[in-house]
């Protein structure tokens, strides 16, 4: 006997009512199981949770008491503004803050709202801390500076911090963090701009980026492509800056260690899960390490050359990492190095680039090679040479 359609309709249109954002809103991501099931751990924080999704976790309670205490100090150093203001602004920022999360959210109102002061502001403190860092100024502040911090004091707690605040599943959104860095900072301090410079400059520590500083170029390839390290300066980094020109394929240096594979898949899980960026650049930027790397003898090349500094040792396992990463990973509609993929081809197919390449390789890839060949050409231009003047004897 079949079912009453209009309850069926009815459930639909309740299911509906209760559906309060589009996932094109959403800015904070749940990562697909697809990506989560080549390595759980690589999105799970291990210190600290920031944001809804892992707030509660038995394993992350014991660094709640470190946010008390930036939060202590903070009141302590702002006495003009109350908590119960902070609290207030928080409210009314709740419900947008709310509707950036694309999975469930097990906290009520008040609940929410603390956890976005005690995350935001422990946030926005270990900026200001690595500011005065920088500075050589941390220890003459009163309120940041007194007493001591493990979080600055131990030197495998900050770099911990910054890597759990950077997995996908662990954010609070940016409006959040730049309204309580507004409300507390003081007059004739440090700008806007400056803010997010340190913000930059905290995650460069730990983020995939400049290796050994080196200037050898490395060359035994069939269509005579050489591999050039980059020099980039230090705030202007660009890790994606890769050029094809003359022969000479230009990119920035990559440092892999332990952290690389977590900070790239949160990287990758929160571009295949956006729908509001056009280019996907990590994704790609991985697709195309992954196109010239296939080999350990291509990691040992780039590794050569400067480009790639392994701090992870054997050059296979950066073959392995690669393969990993790119598992359940879908390109975007357009390919940000298709140019450069274009300009390869072309050179490629070109005869004389082969040609020349395999000059180099048989004749140019020691000092004793390019010896011989040069006694070689030196005994065939004696012999032309003979022959000439022999030609020359029999006509006179």
């Amino acid at each position: 006997m079949a079912s009453d359609p209009t309850a069926i309709v009815l459930d639909l249109e309740e299911e509906l009512r209760c559906l309060t954002s589009t996932p094109s809103q959403f800015s904070i991501f749940t990562v697909p199981q697809v990506l989560r099931n080549v390595n759980e751990k690589a999105y799970a924080p291990r210190l600290l949770s920031i944001g809804p999704y892992h707030h509660g976790k038995d394993q992350l309670l014991d660094f709640e008491k470190y946010k008390m205490s930036y939060l202590q100090r903070l009141l302590e150093r702002r006495l003009d503004i109350p908590l119960s203001c902070y609290f207030a602004v928080m409210r009314e920022l709740e419900e947008t803050a709310k509707n950036c999360y694309g999975g469930s959210i097990s906290l009520n109102q008040d609940e929410f709202v603390k956890m976005m002061i005690l995350d935001g502001f422990f946030i926005v403190e270990v900026f200001r801390k690595f500011r005065l860092e920088m500075e050589g100024r941390r220890h003459n502040d009163p309120a940041l500076g007194q007493g001591n911090d493990p979080i600055f004091e131990l030197s495998w707690m900050l770099p911990s911090i910054a890597q759990d605040m950077i997995l996908l599943e662990n954010q609070l959104p940016f409006f959040v963090i730049w309204k309580l860095f507004s409300m507390t900072e003081l007059p004739n301090s440090a700008s806007d701009k400056s803010f997010l410079v340190t913000i930059l400059r905290f995650f460069n520590g730990i983020l995939p980026g400049k290796g050994c500083r080196r200037d050898d170029v490395y060359r035994i390839q069939e269509a005579g492509i050489e591999f050039r390290k980059v020099e980039v300066d230090k705030d202007d980094d660009s890790l994606f800056d890769i050029k094809f020109e003359n022969g000479v394929m230009k990119m920035p240096s990559l440092e892999i260690s332990d952290a690389t594979e977590t900070i790239f898949r949160n990287l990758i899980a929160y571009e295949q899960c956006s729908q509001d960026i056009n280019l996907k650049h990590v994704i790609d930027y991985v697709k195309f390490l992954n196109c010239l790397i296939k080999t350990s003898k291509d990691a040992e090349l780039l590794r050569r050359c400067g480009i790639i500094n392994n701090l992870l040792g054997d050059d296979e396992v950066i073959v392995t990492l690669l393969n990993k990463l790119c598992e359940g990973v879908v390109l975007g509609e357009r390919f940000y190095y298709q140019e450069v993929v274009n300009k390869v081809v072309l050179h490629c197919s070109r005869r004389r680039n082969k040609w020349m390449a395999k000059l180099r390789h048989n004749y140019f890839n020691n000092p004793w090679a390019i010896i011989s060949f040069l006694a070689a050409v030196l005994l065939l231009l004696l012999t032309f040479v003979q022959t000439l003047f022999s030609v020359l004897s029999y006509y006179q």
